[in-house]
């Protein structure tokens, strides 16, 4: 848990908004838009692989934690364009959700949250589809038969006996929580409101240390509640920061925030945040764990896919801050100047052989998993982050 804040350390790094007009985010866009035309004809109602390999995704099945954020971006798609057809190929996607849920293949996981929330919620939300609201409250259920009531918490992976698994909490997991909010409130029913409350709150107590910084997951006894200590998967080290776990908790604790109104969440994505931002190399965009700097890089790489993420929690975190706190500026700012840099050196707009959008990412360097690659995650959120310089967009989130 934060017991003490870290204050941005060179604030006039994020005083000033960055030269970012409409002009260059639309010309983003449209490159985005003639990206995912081409990509619908190789995907057809299939699925690009999680990372890329030599800068191109495969296609695969629904099979994935990671299927639904094409999904998401065919409905971004649809929402910036208008554009039918965007909507027709996501619509073409929920049959597969919905037999993903009926026939439990690949549901033992706590991605549940992202999976359905950026697939069947967002159809529901723009679409009012019934069906697609009823296949996303099915899959809210199967991640509240991952809540142990006793103790409060999700657990991240495997099944619930899993000796090796049994307890794991990670900080992705808090972006996995508004399909639990969501499902409270199209149900009225206040189970799935109490299991996400009680699990942020622990991730709050367990995977954020007192400096902001945030374990990348964390074992407790779901026995007797007795914390078992911080481990990392994909990060450097146990006691490193993983920068996507960093990014994840920036944004996943604002969303908490927004659903409760509990004012610690607020703090704590702060906290994140401010974490975050002290340890950006020159360009803005983070190495794959923050241990690494431009002085201590050891030629290590970046990861885009991170600072894509981060940039989405912080324009969400900056939209919360109450005016006048100065604050509020430093985090939109913030937010822009990573995505500049991302717009600058990082896409894939001179590598046409690439079906991403976003280079240089990892998807896990412990793993030796897409390290340098495109991340489809990654596209995801750089779409997101563009839709919200240009609308008062309404999250799927």
């Amino acid at each position: 848990m934060v017991t003490e804040m870290e204050h941005i350390n060179n604030i006039e790094r994020y005083s000033k908004r960055p030269n970012i007009n409409l002009e260059l985010i639309y010309d983003q866009i449209n490159f985005v838009l003639k990206k995912i035309n081409d990509n619908i004809k190789e995907f057809g109602i299939k699925f690009p692989e999680a990372t890329s390999k030599n800068k191109r995704y495969g296609v695969t099945d629904n099979v994935d934690w990671t299927s639904s954020f094409w999904t998401g971006m065919l409905w971004l798609a649809y929402e910036v364009s208008g554009d039918i057809k965007y909507k027709n190929v996501a619509k073409s996607h929920l049959e597969s959700f919905k037999q993903r849920i009926e026939n439990r293949y690949y549901t033992d996981t706590h991605d549940l949250g992202f999976l359905y929330t950026l697939s069947c919620v967002a159809a529901y939300k723009l679409t009012k589809n019934f069906e697609a609201k009823e296949t996303a409250i099915e899959a809210a259920n199967l991640l509240l038969d991952r809540y142990f009531s006793e103790v409060g918490i999700i657990q991240a992976w495997g099944k619930l006996d899993d000796p090796i698994q049994r307890g794991r909490v990670i900080i992705d997991s808090s972006m996995n929580l508004p399909l639990l909010y969501w499902a409270s409130d199209v149900t009225n029913d206040k189970k799935y409101y109490n299991a996400a409350y009680n699990h942020i709150s622990n991730l709050a107590k367990y995977n954020v240390r007192d400096d902001g910084s945030t374990y990348h997951s964390y074992f407790i006894n779901v026995s007797t509640g007795e914390p078992i200590g911080g481990k990392t998967v994909q990060g450097y080290s146990d006691d490193s920061c993983w920068a996507r776990g960093q990014a994840w908790g920036i944004y996943g604790f604002i969303l908490s925030y927004i659903y409760t109104r509990d004012s610690k969440f607020l703090k704590i994505s702060q906290a994140i945040a401010n974490y975050f931002l002290n340890r950006l190399p020159n360009d803005y965009v983070c190495f794959w764990d923050l241990i690494f700097n431009d002085e201590i890089s050891l030629n290590e790489e970046k990861d885009s896919s991170a600072a894509a993420i981060a940039a989405c929690g912080l324009l969400e975190l900056s939209k919360n801050i109450p005016y006048g706190d100065p604050y509020k500026d430093i985090y939109e700012n913030s937010a822009l100047r990573i995505l500049k840099s991302l717009i600058d050196d990082y896409t894939s707009k001179e590598c046409p052989e690439s079906n991403g959008l976003l280079l240089h990412a990892v998807y896990s360097k412990p793993d030796k998993k897409g390290i340098d690659e495109c991340c489809i995650w990654g596209d995801y959120f750089y779409f997101e982050a563009l839709i919200r310089l240009i609308k008062n967009w309404e999250m799927y989130w």
